[in-house]
């Protein structure tokens, strides 16, 4: 297995754990705001490609400073080997936080119950019933649904998030997504920043950003569905 790029340290990608980051290739979303473009295209030769063996290695040398492993991506749950990477990761003794898009929910309910991950990130882009509008085409909302009831009903830590990007997501979407998660440990509304995007074309010639007044107003509609909501 390739793997795609390693952040060796991060502070805010695995609450409260130091953290590195494991970015895997190849994304089967087409989010117009993704800010990791070379993975989602699957460009390995334009990253800092490095193999399981330099990897683990880098893991060996990092135990007891390192708190965590995140693996992100691109989309981690479409490749094949991401259930022996984890299965080793947790051997090394490093808990795992796993970043997912939600569209292989049958990977992710293996992977909670064969004990491989300890926190979920689930990103929910819109309104699971909209996905097909810019998200990916002929897309049903099943598998949106089914990961997060699995996530939901797992035991694990988790949090679900969006990218409060205009037109994707406005204030009825906010409110049909906590809808959804309603009783969610934790939700996120995450700021968008416009650079470095998937398809920057998508947002010519309007302004996608929300401003703080109203990242505040987005939260106030999804908070009273869940447990906690955050601006991050």
């Amino acid at each position: 297995m390739i793997l795609g790029s390693l952040q060796k340290n991060s502070l805010i990608d695995y609450p409260e754990k130091l953290s590195c980051v494991l970015f895997l290739s190849g994304c089967n979303f087409d989010c117009p705001y993704c800010h990791n473009p070379e993975l989602v295209k699957g460009h390995l030769s334009r990253l800092p490609v490095l193999d399981e063996r330099a990897f683990f290695g880098f893991l060996e040398e990092r135990i007891g400073f390192l708190d965590g492993v995140v693996i992100s991506g691109g989309e981690p749950t479409l490749h094949k080997g991401l259930i022996s990477v984890c299965e080793r990761i947790k051997r090394m003794g490093y808990p795992v936080k796993l970043d997912t898009n939600g569209s292989r929910p049958k990977v992710i309910k293996q992977l909670i119950l064969e004990g491989l991950v300890d926190y979920i990130a689930m990103d929910i882009k819109t309104d699971p019933l909209l996905y097909s509008l810019h998200i990916v085409k002929d897309y049903t909302p099943d598998a949106i649904l089914s990961s997060i009831w699995t996530i939901m009903e797992s035991g694990l830590a988790y949090e679900f998030r969006t990218t409060c990007a205009k037109p994707i997501i406005d204030p009825q979407i906010i409110a049909e997504i906590a809808k959804t998660i309603k009783g969610a440990m934790l939700y996120v509304l995450q700021r968008f920043h416009n650079s470095k995007v998937l398809h920057p074309e998508f947002f010519q010639g309007t302004e996608p950003s929300y401003n703080e007044a109203e990242l505040l107003h987005l939260k106030s509609i999804g908070g009273p569905w869940v447990k906690k909501c955050i601006l991050r």
